[in-house]
């Protein structure tokens, strides 16, 4: 082989390699619960899109929807046991304080959400650490988490006995403070429970509700706003620790830049979905009133409150309610 083709299969060769994508050196599980018509799915995306390109390929974050990986209440089991990587987490007693902080009674102002959620997330880092997990990923659902019913409804504060759907202990408080009986029913299971007349009424996200097509089965909604809601994504500690320092970084601002980028998206969709089913599937969509709202909220605030003193400790539990008094509306 002469000396000028040797050059130019070398150069070929060389630029071929630099054009190639770099193969991830580290894969990381996320397991969520939503589904690929939830346009959270759309932010999941958005965050590994993001990891690929803030490190260079090193990283690629796979997403596992609608639970495939393991069940509501698994979420710790499952990073701990190497299941995934990044979950969601429901209110686990490994994790006291966010068990009874990330939902809150309260109405809270949602201009500065993403400032405040990282707020929350650096108090409850500490707590998270001790069971091998560092939060990550906030996915606030203050702006959706409502209530349904399959016929109209005079007054939220008296169920009568009504069978609600709970997601965990603050929601059974408050159901149980108003006269109903609450029911803890996994979101994939959400439908056929309300179908065969398991549960009167539905406490869930609009966002969920809408993607698990549930308006159909109970259209009625009670639009109220009455808590602070975050269900943290956290990732296994030792495998963030087993990241590069510059990877570590890269899954930080992603998912700080997701959270921005998502906001006005998620606020949007869930506005297009009540609308949706009022006007073409049979809803209806009801506010209470701001006296209303204060008045519900006061029924179950000051009694949480205790709650949230003994599990958080004086001192957290004093920083994590200031919080949230500093952003109420």
């Amino acid at each position: 082989m002469n000396q000028s083709l040797k050059t130019v299969l070398t150069a070929t060769v060389a630029a071929t390699a630099l054009a190639l994508p770099v193969a991830a050196e580290t894969t990381i599980r996320l397991s969520t619960y939503v589904n690929e018509a939830d346009v959270r799915y759309d932010g999941f995306q958005h965050f590994a899109e993001l990891v690929a390109e803030k490190t260079g390929g090193s990283v690629e974050v796979q997403i596992f929807p609608s639970s495939t990986l393991h069940g509501w209440s698994e979420g710790v089991d499952a990073l701990q046991g190497g299941v995934s990587d990044i979950s969601w987490i429901p209110a686990d007693e490994r994790l006291p304080c966010y068990r009874v902080t990330s939902l809150y009674p309260a109405a809270i102002d949602l201009e500065n959400q993403v400032e405040m959620d990282a707020a929350y997330a650096v108090l409850v880092r500490d707590e998270a650490a001790n069971v091998g997990l560092v939060p990550l990923f906030n996915s606030n659902y203050s702006y959706d988490q409502e209530w349904w019913f399959e016929e109209a409804l005079d007054d939220i504060g008296d169920l009568q006995g009504k069978q609600v759907r709970s997601i965990g202990p603050l929601v059974s408080m408050m159901i149980e403070t108003w006269g109903g009986a609450p029911v803890f029913v996994a979101p994939k299971e959400v439908f056929q429970s309300a179908e065969r007349g398991v549960v009167d009424g539905i406490n869930m996200g609009v966002a969920t509700y809408s993607s698990w097509q549930l308006w159909d089965v109970m259209p009625y909604m009670v639009n109220a706003s009455l808590f602070y809601g975050n269900i943290q994504y956290m990732m296994n500690k030792a495998k963030f620790d087993g990241l590069t320092a510059e990877e570590q970084a890269a899954l930080t601002e992603a998912a700080m830049e997701t959270e921005i980028w998502l906001k006005p998206r998620y606020e949007d969709w869930v506005d297009q979905r009540v609308g949706l089913a009022v006007m073409k599937g049979g809803g209806a969509a009801v506010s209470i009133s701001d006296e209303k709202r204060t008045e519900l909220i006061n029924s179950v605030q000051g009694k949480w409150n205790e709650t949230v003193t003994e599990a958080c400790g004086a001192d957290l539990s004093g920083e994590i309610l200031s919080l949230f008094d500093a952003n109420a509306r």
